[in-house]
């Protein structure tokens, strides 16, 4: 479909493949509603989204807290009358061994995040997306495929957030709303860096470099806008993560030994 003059909302905008991806929407002249917590890179955002032409709001959200999705959702038919495309994207990654883990909250924080938001959000635009005949649109991970050592609350989370639109989708088959759930490898963004650690804070790691490891942050965005074209149910975007849903069927113990190794290198990079 032609994405100009389509109303999207894009949660989580205010960095990494968000912002990246609400850029490249604007260029096609989307209408763009943009959340995120951070006010000041938010209004960022939204400046090059309106440089490049797109009429665009920016609403500041919280997606754990319901009444901000309501908030975001209701503003957005208040300026554009309507919802075309809902991009779930909003989230949050830690890292350490579980049983290094001293806060178990953090698996609260990442699951309300990660896929409640997404939940809360979808709840919200649901009535918009049926008039419309819109897409759902929920960009989950690798993790959400197969278990990551290191990373239980955010590959739970993911695991989460594909049972439901995958749920979700067989649901609304009549309906008229597609649903597209989007599976990165790892991308060139500081999700990798700014990260909760086995206390519950976030990594230091944040705040000496940006991550600069994996795809390109541009070819992200730029796949998961094709596949927003193309009406798609699923995109994994990587050979080896798309081998790997294979071998994990007929090789399940080697496919464990090639993700911990992968992992073990990838976060030896930093």
């Amino acid at each position: 479909m032609s994405l100009a003059g389509k109303t999207i909302v894009v949660t989580g905008a205010s960095a990494g493949i968000g912002q990246e991806l609400a850029r490249q929407l604007a260029h096609l002249k989307a209408n763009l509603a943009l959340a995120a917590r951070n006010e000041q890179a938010l209004d960022a955002t939204q400046r090059r989204c309106v440089a490049a032409g797109a009429a665009t709001i920016a609403v500041a959200t919280d997606v754990t807290v319901r009444d901000d999705c309501r908030r975001l959702i209701e503003r957005t038919v208040d300026r554009f009358g309507r919802i075309d495309v809902l991009v779930n994207n909003a989230g949050i990654s830690m890292y350490a061994p579980f049983d290094q883990v001293t806060d178990l909250g953090l698996f609260e924080r990442v699951l309300a995040v990660n896929y409640l938001g997404a939940v809360y959000c979808t709840h919200f635009a649901l009535p918009h997306l049926k008039q419309s005949r819109g897409l759902l649109v929920a960009i989950s991970s690798l993790q959400g495929k197969t278990g990551f050592p290191n990373s239980t609350a955010y590959a739970a989370s993911k695991h989460a957030m594909q049972g439901f639109f995958d749920s979700l989708r067989i649901e609304l088959v009549d309906g008229g709303v597609d649903v597209l759930v989007v599976s990165p490898g790892p991308v060139a963004t500081q999700i990798h860096t700014h990260r909760l650690g086995h206390d519950g804070k976030l990594s230091a790691e944040s705040r000496q470099r940006p991550n600069d490891a994996g795809m390109a942050v541009e070819e992200c965005a730029r796949q998961i806008t094709r596949a927003i074209q193309k009406r798609r149910r699923e995109l994994v975007m990587t050979a080896s993560g798309k081998a790997g849903q294979w071998l994990k069927l007929v090789a399940p113990a080697w496919t464990d030994r090639i993700v911990a190794r992968a992992v073990e290198r990838f976060y030896r990079r930093h």
